[in-house]
């Protein structure tokens, strides 16, 4: 028996950071994203030779242990161990589980593209297949989160767990004692190609930490200046949604652009001199707009352009010879997992 699982990574178009805790749990959050077609994969094997073995071929990590109730996870592999101390403790009545596990991701740690948070569920995922464990789709999203923000101690907020177990284009709402609202946003099929063909990736060239950024953007309800920008991000997201529904393109570049410039107050290494050379150079070459997806500090710049002018603003990156374009669609479902049985 063979267990395979897929999750899509999603772009944040709006409202990342008002997802944070204690800022969410006083003044409410509001996040827009839409999931892609970029993936986190997880292939699970059970095995009889009580031994846990996780490969990671894109982060060049191997590691084996003795079928125990607990690994360590300060060995390599935070999340996996994270994850199967969990279910052991939770589901399995602290009996070891003996597997092989290969995952892998569409795009590197650190891209802004919540690939930490869809490996999570992903991971989930094949293990839901496997045990049959009774998850709903919110249960799914919020036992990832508390894996990965209580259990290990990582810092983050909430809408990454969601949009990988959920998938699609969704308005989220966080408020305190974890309490989330999921709203999908029903698009026509014109205004989906349309945003699509409107859209443009960069990737940076560089990787980031989100750990520190989303730490300085926890301690944005103490600081005055913070706290605006961040309740003017909301403002802008409600707007944002307003704007697809009724197909204003226009207005989407116009929130894309404020969403990025009140993001830049509430941390102060948001942004650097290299991103906002990337940035100017994108506004003179065809973008009308452009944020970071994600915490920000590096990863993938979202670039909101006339369609028209997509090609040459492509050919006009490429030209940069550092960073990477990529197109890419929008998909409407969430993480995914199904079992191959052997034949004999």
């Amino acid at each position: 028996m063979i267990i395979r699982s897929k999750t899509p990574l999603r772009l944040g178009l709006a409202g990342g950071g008002t997802d944070v805790s204690p800022f969410c749990d006083e003044f409410g959050g509001c996040v827009l994203n839409v999931t892609i077609n970029m993936y986190s994969y997880c292939t699970l094997k059970p095995t009889k030779n009580n031994k846990v073995k996780f490969i990671s071929p894109d982060r060049e990590e191997v590691l084996e242990f003795d079928s125990i109730k607990e690994l360590p996870i300060d060995k390599g592999l935070p999340l996996h161990c994270g994850i199967y101390n969990r279910i052991v403790k939770s589901y399995h009545r602290n009996k070891p589980l003996s597997f092989e596990m290969t995952t892998y991701s569409d795009a590197p740690a650190g891209s802004g593209l919540g690939t930490s948070s869809t490996m999570v569920v992903t991971i989930l995922k094949a293990f839901q297949e496997w045990l049959n464990l009774p998850l709903g789709e919110y249960d799914l999203a919020q036992l990832a989160y508390e894996i990965e923000r209580i259990d290990l101690q990582f810092a983050g907020g909430k809408q990454d767990q969601y949009a990988a177990t959920f998938g699609g284009l969704n308005y989220m709402e966080f408020y305190k004692n974890n309490h989330v609202i999921i709203n999908p946003l029903r698009l026509k099929k014109w205004i989906k190609n349309e945003m699509e063909n409107s859209i443009v990736l960069y990737y940076t060239g560089t990787s980031r930490d989100s750990g520190n950024i989303i730490k300085e953007q926890a301690k944005a309800t103490q600081n005055e200046k913070s706290r605006d920008a961040m309740l003017k991000i909301k403002e802008q997201t409600a707007l944002m949604k307003e704007y697809i529904l009724k197909a204003n393109f226009d207005g989407i570049a116009e929130c894309l652009h404020q969403n990025w410039l009140e993001k830049k107050k509430t941390a102060s290494i948001i942004s650097n001199p290299k991103i906002e050379e990337i940035y100017n150079y994108i506004l003179q070459n065809g973008g009308k707009a452009a944020k970071i997806s994600g915490a920000g500090g590096g990863g993938f710049m979202i670039i909101w352009c006339d369609p028209q002018r997509r090609y040459d603003l492509i050919r006009a990156l490429k030209n940069r010879k550092e960073g990477k374009t990529k197109i890419v669609d929008f998909v409407e479902f969430g993480a995914q997992a199904w079992t191959i049985y052997d034949e004999d």
